[in-house]
């Protein structure tokens, strides 16, 4: 309770002790009252006081960093509720679909996560999905981390849920080099039967805190036990322990001599700071010798991140000709910033970046280019955000962009992380079009027979293939891609084939989409009771 809403009622209650004694003069001297009016909160329906006025008055004080440094910043002694007005007036001012929140008293809600959950639009999207799917928080400082290092704690694996309920499956998706996950041979592919002796099928509510326990490890130095089959079908016990993980956001970079050309490879999995070093490298490698003449991007379980590193990756996929005085992207915002962003900066379209921009390389040197028409683009359910970008802007300038793979996640929105009292917010606060004014695949992109310029992009539907590696040409949707570039267009995967046919092992998981388990831009997906 605050200070003011505490006189409010210690001055109700004197006022109704003296009429129950007569005090309040006149009448028959002892006769009915009217009750006190409840203590105010402050809040008044549609009315916001500048969020400045409430920022960093923090109900626990001294968590609170800087975004741009990870270093602490000062806050103050507040209270929940000053949290939650700072949300409230933080989300009317910036939040795209603003005028979409219903307004509720703040003093509601005993804490600001839980208030910040419904500070979102209900609205939907064409194919009747949440039009904000992306709305959630990080602890501040795993955030910043995260982003600016590409670090975080775990075993360096990332998980593909592809049944979170018994029966479950949880699968190996990739893992990170020189980490607990490949110290112990872990491959992708590899399914988990067991956690700390726990089958993973438990449906026990002690078993699933277990399993989640293991899975999600809280902190550095926890030692979990897991049985694995591996792809090969072998059944092994491994022990890992957590550590903290440094993201290699460019994997597998290589080039594939084919019949028909040379296709260059990479897998990338996020646009953090570290990857404009990467890319930069990966792009060098791809270009040594002879070079290459296509390129598949492999951006299936890529989240997303910054978007000024997809203008630049997008450079360095067209280069200058298809790119010069060209839009990679302009952001809109809601009604109340027409011509500024939320900062007062005005709105202008970002450019194709020709050079380094400081995020792991100093700036101002010039990014090299592969100069090319076309590109494939191997997507899942998990691809999002810049990534879906990195797609769009390129076909805004006629890049060639062809779809390997399924749905992308839907995300052309974009926001500005907010940092208040140790938590980081993050909230819908602009759209993102290309240079022909494209931007509305709220619904992802899906590859189709005919390219409308929209969101069908040509290309083919192949399902995610645990039983190859990423990069492996016989992977399935790298197979498809290396078939299509060749002239065969949407040909059957080997894996494709019915079962007890003629071609290589598989785990039989077509048509299933694996939900991918990321550390960053999600919260922690869990296994769950029946």
């Amino acid at each position: 309770m605050t200070n003011t809403a505490l006189r409010s009622l210690i001055i109700a209650s004197i006022v109704l002790v003296l009429a129950g004694c007569g005090g309040g003069g006149g009448g028959d001297g002892g006769g009915f009252t009217n009750p006190p009016p409840p203590p105010t909160t402050g809040w008044t329906p549609g009315v916001f006081q500048d969020e400045t006025t409430f920022a960093l008055n923090c109900a626990v004080p001294g968590n609170s960093i800087s975004l741009n440094t990870c270093q602490p910043v000062s806050d103050v002694q507040g209270s929940v509720l000053d949290e939650n007005n700072f949300l409230r007036s933080w989300s009317n001012r910036t939040y795209l679909w603003y005028d979409e929140i219903v307004d509720r008293d703040p003093s509601l809600y005993n804490n600001p996560l839980d208030y910040f959950d419904v500070l979102k639009t209900t609205g939907l999207s064409p194919t009747g999905a949440p039009k904000d799917k992306f709305h959630f928080t990080d602890s501040s400082l795993e955030y910043c981390q995260l982003s600016q290092g590409g670090v975080s704690a775990g075993y360096g694996l990332t998980w593909a849920f592809l049944s979170t309920i018994p029966p479950r499956e949880l699968l190996v998706a990739y893992t990170e080099p020189n980490t607990p996950a490949t110290d112990n041979g872990l491959l992708r592919g590899a399914r988990i039967l067991e956690i700390d002796g726990v089958d993973i099928n438990d449906g026990t509510q002690a078993g699933v805190d277990v399993l989640n326990a293991g899975l999600f490890p809280s902190s550095i130095g926890e030692s979990h036990d897991f049985t694995v089959q591996d792809p090969d079908g072998t059944i092994r016990t491994i022990t890992m322990v957590s550590e903290q993980i440094t993201v290699a956001t460019v994997q597998n970079t290589d080039v594939i001599d084919t019949p028909t050309g040379r296709v260059g490879y990479m897998t990338f999995n996020a646009f953090r700071a570290p990857s404009e070093e990467a890319l930069i490298d990966a792009v060098n490698t791809l270009n040594q010798g002879a070079g290459i003449d296509d390129l598949v991007l492999d951006l299936r379980y890529n989240g997303g991140g910054f978007g000024t590193i997809a203008s630049q990756l997008a450079y360095m996929i067209a280069g200058p000709t298809l790119t010069a005085g060209r839009i990679f992207l302009l952001d809109q915002y809601n009604d109340k910033h027409p011509t500024s962003d939320i900062f007062g900066r005005p709105i202008e379209p970002t450019p194709f970046y020709d050079e380094t921009q400081g995020f792991s390389v100093a700036p101002g040197q010039p990014l090299p280019t592969l100069n090319l028409s076309r590109v494939f683009v191997l997507t899942g359910g998990g691809t999002a955000s810049a990534s879906e970008v990195l797609m769009n802007g390129l076909r805004g300038v006629g890049v060639e962009v062809i779809q390997i793979g399924t749905t992308t996640s839907g995300k052309p929105y974009g926001f500005f992380p907010q940092e208040n009292c140790g938590t980081t917010y993050f909230s819908i606060q602009f759209r993102a079009v290309n240079d022909v004014d494209y931007g509305d695949f709220t619904d992802g992109f899906s590859p189709a027979a005919v390219d409308d310029g929209e969101a069908n992009v040509l290309g083919c539907q192949v399902d995610d293939d645990f039983s190859e590696q990423l990069g492996d040409p016989a992977e399935d949707r790298l197979e498809v891609a290396l078939a299509y570039q060749a002239g065969l267009g949407c040909v059957a995967p080997i894996t494709a084939i019915p079962d007890g046919a003629a071609g290589k092992p598989s785990f039989d998981l077509r048509g299933k989409e694996p939900v991918i388990y990321r550390s960053f831009f999600d919260s922690n997906l869990i296994l769950r009771r029946p």
